[in-house]
Formats: structure tokens, C-alpha cells, sequence
């Protein structure tokens, strides 16, 4: 691999930064205050980092202007040092770039439609009818299911199955292991026996949306599942049938949304929380990790449910005096009432 060098007039150009410093400087790598050596740049976002900051050993580092007095180096004033870090990561991506074309073992309905600049890598399988945009990438081993549309340069990472009729907004990144357009969990029953409803609806992903590996999206059972533009979903995440979420939300690893749920926009889900069915979640709405919500979410704020990690001793005393709370509460409404009479 060519290893890739800029000059560091040329990154403040690109980033918009204000340069203090040698722009003829070559920078060659991204690597973290502590790590950094010579030919690298580094920045400081977390301030919990800046005790690293004047030892760094970076050719440069991305600061805010506060943070600029300690950099004992060349530096770059942004006022969000972590964007500026994020754009500038692929400037030094390793990962390979796909050429276009499609692989001779790939499996490739004639009725697909398939982009002259497009990659379809090795075993993947495109179905009937499906539509493939300019520079999008298949990996090996990826299912296009019948009359799915995929955007403009959408990146499918290797082993992603997307069922039939769904459709992908451009610039989507689908990461290996994710299913999107699963059936969804729909059973009627029947004097105890379950019996399938057949998944009529789709599964629409917006532009510039991101699906972490092994996350689940299912086809909605009439109407669609809606993934609203540049939502964030991290692995192992499930999404039910017919759930709506707004345009640039967020959620980290092992959420849990049931069916039905309308989710709004700029919401973000901590780690492993869970929403129930068929409700309703406002914009700008925080979940702090592992919350259980059971009702409507109507003004945005930051929600939490759950105890904290104690020591087992002080849990479980916990625990015996959180099922005394409904006793406790009656004989407070008792005592009020005597002090009233």
C-alpha cells in the first residue's frame, strides 16, 4: 500500500482550520496524542485527554483555541476538533477500493440493472429486477433481493442480505451480517396456536444512513419501515416491522425498538435500551444506556431508567427496599391523613 502524505497547508485548506505552524509540514498518519510520532497528527476532543497534549510528540495536532498554549507543536484551531478528526480519518483509510465490474462468480439475474461503475464482488447475488446505482459497491457474498433499489454510492459491505423490494437511499453504508427487509414478528393466534402473517411492506432506508453489523430491520407488515435520512444504527441493533425513525438519530449497540414505534428526529439510544410498541418518541430525545421505555415520549430531554452497578451487598438491600416502596407510600398517605384531621 502507497503511503499517502499532505501537507499541512493543505489539510488546514480542506478542514477550514486556522493554521499556527509550518504549512509545508508532511503529514503521513492519524494516531492519538499518546501514540503520535513525528509525520503524524493527532487532536485533543475529550478534555480528559489534554493531560497528553503537551507531551505529544504529533506533527501536529487539531485544538480548539482554548487548548491551542499547550500544543507544544504545530496546530490546527477548529471549534469541533472531533469533526475536523472525522473528515480528515479518510483521508488515511486503509480499506481497499473496489474496482468496478462484476465478479465472474457472481450470480447475476439478466433482468438487474447494474451501473457501468458499480462493484459486485465475488458470490454475490443479485435477483430479479433489482436496480443498482452509479459507484455502489456489493461485497462478496451479498444478497440483492428481487426489485431492490440500491442509491448512488452506497457501500455493502460483505455477507449483507437485502431482502426483496427494499430500498436504499445513496451514500448508505451497510456493514457485514445486517438484514435488512427480514419479515417482521407478526402471528395471530388462535385458541393457543400461533399462525404467520405474511410481511406486505417494505424496508426504505434514506440517504446517507449507517447499519452496523449483525443489525436487524424488518419489512413492515402493510405499511413500510422507514429509515429517515443519516440515521446511525451500531451492531447488533433490531428494528421491528413498521417502526418510523426520524432523520438523524442515533443508537449505539443492542437496542431494542418494537413494532409500530415512531421515533423522531436527533434522537439518540444509549447501549442496550429497549422501546416497546407502538409509541410514540419526540425529537432530540436521549436515552442513557439500558432504558426501558413503556409509554409515549412527548418533550425532549434525556431519559434514564434502571440502577447503577453497586456492590451485591448494597443491591440487594436495594432491591428488598424498592419492594417495600408500595408499602412505605401507603402508610405516608395514612400518616398525612392524621395530620390533617
Amino acid at each position: 500500500m502507497t503511503e499517502r502524505s499532505y501537507r499541512l497547508g493543505e489539510i488546514a485548506n480542506a478542514l477550514g482550520a486556522e493554521l499556527r505552524g509550518d504549512p509545508d509540514v508532511k503529514v503521513s498518519g492519524l494516531a492519538t496524542l499518546q501514540a503520535a510520532g513525528p509525520g503524524q497528527i493527532s487532536f485533543l476532543a475529550n478534555p480528559s485527554y489534554g493531560k497528553y497534549l503537551p507531551e505529544t510528540r504529533a506533527s501536529a495536532v487539531i485544538v480548539a483555541p482554548a487548548s491551542a498554549k499547550e500544543a507544544p507543536t504545530n496546530v490546527l484551531l477548529l471549534d469541533n476538533p472531533y469533526l475536523g478528526y472525522a473528515r480528515l480519518s479518510h483521508w488515511f483509510d486503509p480499506a481497499p477500493v473496489a474496482s468496478p465490474g462484476i465478479h465472474p462468480s457472481a450470480v447475476v439475474d439478466p433482468s438487474a440493472i447494474i451501473a457501468e461503475d458499480a462493484s459486485i464482488g465475488p458470490n454475490a447475488v443479485v435477483e430479479a429486477g433489482a436496480d443498482i446505482g452509479e459507484r455502489v459497491v456489493v461485497g462478496a457474498g451479498s444478497i440483492v433481493g428481487a426489485r431492490a433499489r440500491i442509491g448512488a454510492r452506497t457501500l455493502i459491505r460483505p455477507r449483507v442480505t437485502l431482502a426483496h423490494d427494499v430500498v436504499i437511499g445513496e451514500r448508505c453504508h451497510i456493514l457485514s451480517g445486517a438484514v435488512i427487509g427480514s419479515d417482521g414478528f407478526g402471528f395471530a393466534n388462535e385458541k393457543g396456536v400461533w399462525h404467520r402473517i405474511a410481511q406486505l411492506g417494505r424496508v426504505v432506508l434514506g440517504n446517507d444512513v449507517e447499519v452496523g453489523a449483525n443489525t436487524t430491520i424488518d419489512r413492515g407488515a402493510l405499511d413500510d419501515t422507514v429509515i429517515g435520512d443519516g440515521v446511525k444504527l451500531d451492531n447488533l441493533i433490531q428494528i421491528a416491522h413498521n417502526v418510523c425513525i426520524g432523520e438523524h438519530s442515533a443508537m449505539a449497540a443492542m437496542v431494542g425498538i418494537a413494532g409500530s414505534t415512531r421515533i423522531g428526529r436527533h434522537c439518540v439510544f444509549g447501549g442496550a435500551s429497549g422501546v416497546a410498541g407502538h409509541l410514540e418518541i419526540a425529537d432530540q430525545v436521549h436515552l442513557t444506556g439500558m432504558t426501558l421505555v413503556t409509554g409515549d415520549i412527548r418533550e425532549p430531554g434525556v431519559y434514564s431508567s434502571g440502577t447503577s452497578a453497586d456492590t451485591n451487598r448494597q443491591w440487594r438491600k436495594n432491591a428488598v427496599r424498592f419492594r417495600q416502596l408500595d408499602v412505605l407510600a401507603r402508610r405516608v398517605k395514612e400518616l398525612e391523613k392524621k395530620l390533617e384531621g
